[in-house]
């Protein structure tokens, strides 16, 4: 059974830093494409970073191009997502995903093979 556990989700003032976790079991890791994507209140589900699967290649959503960083364990089957210069606009549940391919299915939160439960993320001004 495969399990996406993300942590380190909470509260931050807005200028401050979290770094999230992506623990994957059930799974042969370095087989998938690993991402994050986030949903704020009343709004749809969207992209926010993805990374190859030996993490050769990363992309990211416009919104937080500069500001974030996704990173990969193989090893300990973890994806990371480091979060500075938070914004109250990052506000959202945070969500972990793996998917097999690198396709452009990532940019529209459709098709992605296991998704985690998500952690939420709360950025005070």
């Amino acid at each position: 059974q495969v399990q996406l556990v993300e942590s380190g989700g909470g509260l931050v003032q807005a200028g401050g830093s979290l770094r999230l976790s992506c623990a994957a079991s059930g799974l042969t890791f370095d087989r998938y494409v690993m991402g994050w994507f986030r949903q704020a209140p009343g709004k749809e589900r969207e992209f926010v970073a993805r990374i190859s699967w030996r993490g050769a290649s990363t992309s990211y959503a416009d919104s937080v191009k500069g500001r974030f960083t996704i990173s990969r364990d193989n090893a300990k089957n973890t994806v990371y997502l480091q979060m500075n210069s938070l914004k109250p606009e990052d506000t959202a549940v945070y969500y972990c995903a793996a998917d097999m391919s690198y396709s452009p299915n990532w940019y529209s939160a459709h098709g992605m093979d296991y998704w985690g439960k998500g952690t939420l993320d709360t950025v005070s001004s």
